[in-house]
C-alpha cells in the first residue's frame, strides 16, 4: 500500500535505536524527509542518519535534551529550515528508572516524568503551534500498555505512560477542528535495547502474557506509526492502539 508520505516531513524523537529507530527507518522508506532527535550523538545515531538517505530522502540528526523545552522549539525550527515544511511529529524518546515506590527517589520520579512526559509535552506543543497555522498534521506518541495497566515498581515510567494517553485524547480534542490527528500506540514488551536489562524472570513472565507466544519487534511498532502518519488514518484520532502481542488481554 502506498501511504502517500511522499516529500512530508517528520521528527522522531528518541529516533537512535530501538522503536524509534525503526520509525525513523519506516518513514524513510515511505517517502518523508527525515530528522531524528536524540540526546546522543554518535555511530548509532549516524547509522539511522546514513539509513534515511540511503532511501533518497533528506536525512539529519538533531542532539538535544527533549525534556528542555527551548531545545525542542530551537530543533523543530532547524528541521522546518532544513526541509521546508513538517508534517508528523512522532514522540517515542524515553526512559525508565524502576523501584518500588517506597525506594524511589525524587531524582527518579522528576527524571522519568521529565523525559517520558514532558518530553513529549514540548514537542507536541511545538508540533501544535505549527501544525494549527498549517490546517494538517499527524502527532503519534508512543506510550506502553503499562501506562494502561500499572506495572510492579514501575510508578514513574507508568504515571508518565498514562499521563501520555490523557495529553494525547485532550490534544486530540483540541487540535481535531484544525485537521491535526493524534494518536498513540502502546507497545507491550519489545525486542529493544531496554529490554536486554531485564532480569530473565520479568521476561519469562512477559512471554507468558503473550498470547501469540513471542514479542515483538520495533518494526512491529514502526508499520503501523507509518500507517497513523498518513492519510490512510485520516478518520483516526484520540486512539490508542496496542502492540502487544496480545499481553493486556
Amino acid at each position: 500500500m502506498d501511504l502517500g508520505l511522499g516529500g512530508k516531513g517528520a521528527i522522531v524523537t528518541g529516533g537512535a535505536q530501538g522503536i524509534g529507530a525503526a520509525i525513523a527507518r519506516c518513514l524513510a522508506a515511505e517517502g518523508c524527509n527525515l530528522a531524528i532527535v536524540d540526546r546522543r550523538s554518535g555511530d548509532d545515531t549516524a547509522a539511522v542518519v546514513g539509513d534515511i538517505q540511503a532511501c533518497g530522502v533528506k536525512g539529519m540528526a538533531v542532539e538535544a535534551d527533549v525534556s528542555v523545552y527551548s531545545d525542542a522549539l530551537a530543533g523543530f525550527e532547524s528541521v522546518v529550515e532544513a526541509f521546508g515544511s513538517v508534517e508528523i511529529m512522532v514522540c517515542n524518546a524515553g526512559i525508565t528508572w524502576d523501584g518500588v515506590i517506597w525506594k524511589m527517589s525524587e531524582e527518579q520520579w522528576d527524571r522519568v516524568i521529565g523525559v517520558n512526559l514532558k518530553g513529549y509535552f514540548n514537542y507536541n506543543k511545538v508540533a501544535a503551534l505549527h501544525f494549527k497555522e498549517m490546517k494538517y498534521g499527524k502527532i503519534v506518541n508512543i506510550s506502553s500498555i503499562n501506562g494502561l495497566r500499572g506495572k510492579f515498581a514501575q510508578a514513574n515510567y507508568t504515571a508518565s505512560k498514562g499521563g501520555v494517553v490523557a495529553m494525547s485524547k485532550t490534544l486530540a480534542k483540541e487540535l481535531g477542528r484544525y485537521n491535526v490527528n493524534v494518536n498513540v500506540v502502546a507497545p507491550g514488551m519489545v525486542l529493544t535495547e531496554m529490554m536486554e536489562g531485564l532480569a530473565p524472570e520479568f521476561k519469562a513472565s512477559a512471554l507468558a502474557e503473550t498470547v501469540l507466544g513471542r514479542f515483538a519487534t520495533p518494526e512491529d511498532c514502526a508499520g503501523l506509526v507509518a500507517f497513523l502518519c498518513s492519510d490512510q488514518s485520516k478518520h483516526i484520532t484520540g486512539e490508542i492502539i496496542k502492540v502487544d502481542g496480545g499481553q493486556y488481554i
